[in-house]
């Protein structure tokens, strides 16, 4: 029931609090422009501070970006999880993108996530589930009763659950594979 009704909400437009690889993080349908506004309304955030997204498969990161070969090899090397940034996304409203038009994307490990994902058959925005500038939450229990009460729908799993990881690791790979690494 949890899963379906998450499912349903992010179809028709609307948002979630759910547990993802890193951190608690607030969703929605990563191709609806309106939800993503909602998002950036609900943390109190700019809107030139670009959001990421997650994919649940290599074939649905082919579909956004054209992946360089560097890209590929950071994202089989990395232990953590890791965004990373990528030029000229396809198919994704300018709402996502970064000033530079780059879209940040991570390939999630999480089940819920994948599951979540593949059958909304679209990305997923995932942002840390806080207020603009304040503190990321470890724990459902660590995020405030303003954001709570700001989304659409709660995921029901995963309350008790510590990250193991603050946030993932965010690196910008060009198409001619430079790097630089945004956040260890």
């Amino acid at each position: 029931m949890d899963f379906t009704k998450a499912l349903e909400i992010l179809q028709s437009g609307g948002t979630i609090l759910y547990p993802t690889d890193t951190i608690w993080g607030i969703g929605c349908d990563a191709t609806n422009p309106d939800a993503i506004k909602k998002i950036f309304d609900i943390k109190k955030r700019e809107q030139n501070k670009s959001l990421i997204i997650l994919v649940e498969s290599e074939k649905r990161l082919q579909d956004l970006v054209d992946v360089p070969e560097m890209a590929w090899q950071i994202i089989d090397l990395s232990e953590k999880p890791v965004t990373i940034v990528y030029e000229n996304p396809k198919n994704l409203p300018k709402e996502l993108l970064a000033e530079d038009g780059s879209v940040g994307i991570r390939i999630v490990k999480n089940d819920y996530c994948k599951k979540l994902i593949s059958k909304l058959n679209k990305p997923l925005v995932s942002t840390s589930a806080n207020l603009s500038g304040q503190k990321s939450p470890m724990k459902f229990s660590d995020i405030s009763d303003e954001i709570k009460n700001s989304v659409d729908y709660t995921v029901e799993d995963n309350h008790d659950k510590v990250s193991e990881f603050s946030a993932s690791s965010v690196i910008k790979v060009w198409n001619n594979n430079q790097i630089k690494i945004l956040r260890e």
